[in-house]
């Protein structure tokens, strides 16, 4: 698949970073912009070309493929880009640990555990992934501050879950932004790159993760060959065009089946299906919906859809596709497969749960037949919160 890839500043860009008081670190990165400002101890140690000393955070599998291009580049003898290399990242509940630990342990790279994050001296700082705030006293241990590799077009969808609300909205451009953290607010910083390509078509949020993590990767490293010159040319955020990309819930699997269009259901889908199935009440009973499928014009034209007055929610097997047939807000979307008690395909559910329904309520109307909205509880449920970043799309 060919991406075409521009550069996008967006509109009405300066230069200058964005918010702060004047740190000793700030006046820093204001003299490698050209700016004088007043002496500091730190400048004996800034250096002003590679080979750099980074430190990395991060956690999951867009954030591996950063690493493993910092690792390459740090491997590349000739060229002389990095010059060391360590690993910051989370604990995990996984034995395996998370997709960045486990890829610096094969690669012999030392691995601190956060808030652990070594004592060693580093030039920079790069994060990708890693859904941590990281304070100002840790931002100044690094000359050249903290850069990010963040998988959207800032200032739109600042936040833990970028792809997941680039698929969830139906954006057609997405890309990435390198910028310069700053304290105390996520993706704040001045741009230092940016590239946006367009969002492949009914792509989800998984593959455009793998995408976008192999485009931020080379734009890092892009930054890093230049690293005092994109810091002086750094362009702070513009006021305009702010979205934010927040934590998603468990709650948001839930399919309202009044008001969510077809498309609207398969974006939702296409977004969080891998991560958290999209739910719904079947006779009190909470099902999951495992596989989504559109639904062809030939089935479409069926006289059993046509001739029904159907409401939201309702179900129809349809034999000779083999799916179950949903009616939403404005049409149909069809299901493949479901979990109750247990993963059962659309014939399966058919013959164990629709048929015998339809036997033993022969007089009541099909369209009484029907999913409802599942609604969970919102208070006192810590359970229900769930965490989805990037990190979550590789889990």
């Amino acid at each position: 698949m060919r991406i075409l890839v521009r550069r996008c500043w967006g509109p009405g860009l300066g230069h200058g970073a964005a918010g702060g008081r004047p740190t000793s670190q700030w006046r820093i990165l204001a003299r490698l912009r050209g700016s004088l400002g007043e002496e500091d101890g730190r400048d004996t140690r800034v250096r002003e070309k590679p080979p750099w000393r980074v430190l990395f955070f991060g956690t999951d599998q867009f954030a591996q493929e950063t690493l493993r291009a910092l690792h390459a580049a740090r491997e590349n003898k000739e060229e002389e880009l990095i010059e060391k290399l360590e690993v910051v990242t989370v604990p995990s509940p996984s034995p395996k640990g998370l997709p960045v630990k486990q890829y610096a342990v094969q690669s012999q790279l030392p691995v601190h555990e956060w808030p652990d994050v070594g004592s060693g001296e580093y030039d920079v700082g790069v994060v990708a992934s890693f859904g941590r705030l990281l304070s100002e006293t840790l931002i100044l241990k690094f000359p050249y501050g903290i850069l990010n590799v963040h998988p959207s077009c800032l200032p739109r969808w600042r936040g833990p879950a970028p792809i997941i609300h680039t698929v969830l909205h139906g954006d057609l451009i997405t890309g990435v932004t390198i910028m310069q953290i700053r304290p105390k607010r996520f993706d704040v910083g001045p741009i230092l790159k940016q590239e946006t390509i367009p969002v492949p078509p009914k792509s989800t949020a998984m593959e455009l993760e793998a995408v976008l993590s192999r485009l931020g990767a080379n734009m890092l490293i892009s930054v890093l060959k230049n690293l005092p010159e994109s810091l002086k040319n750094g362009k702070q955020q513009p006021a305009e065009g702010v979205t934010q990309a927040p934590k998603i819930s468990v709650g948001t699997s839930c399919i309202k089946w009044e008001e969510q269009t077809s498309e609207q259901i398969f974006r939702l889908y296409r977004a969080i299906g891998n991560i958290i199935p999209l739910q719904t009440l079947w006779m009190e009973n909470t099902i999951k919906l495992l596989d989504l499928v559109e639904v062809n014009n030939l089935v479409l034209a069926d006289a059993k859809l046509t001739r029904q007055t159907l409401t939201p929610g309702s179900i129809i097997y349809h034999k000779q596709s083999k799916i179950l047939l949903v009616y939403c807000k404005d049409g149909w979307i069809g299901v493949r497969s479901v979990m109750l008690k247990k993963t059962l395909t659309a014939t399966d559910f058919y013959n164990g749960y629709l048929h015998p329904w339809y036997q033993k309520n022969s007089q009541v109307q099909p369209n009484h037949c029907k999913f409802k909205t599942l609604r969970l509880p919102t208070k006192n449920k810590p359970e229900n919160k769930l965490l989805l970043c990037n990190s979550a799309l590789s889990n």
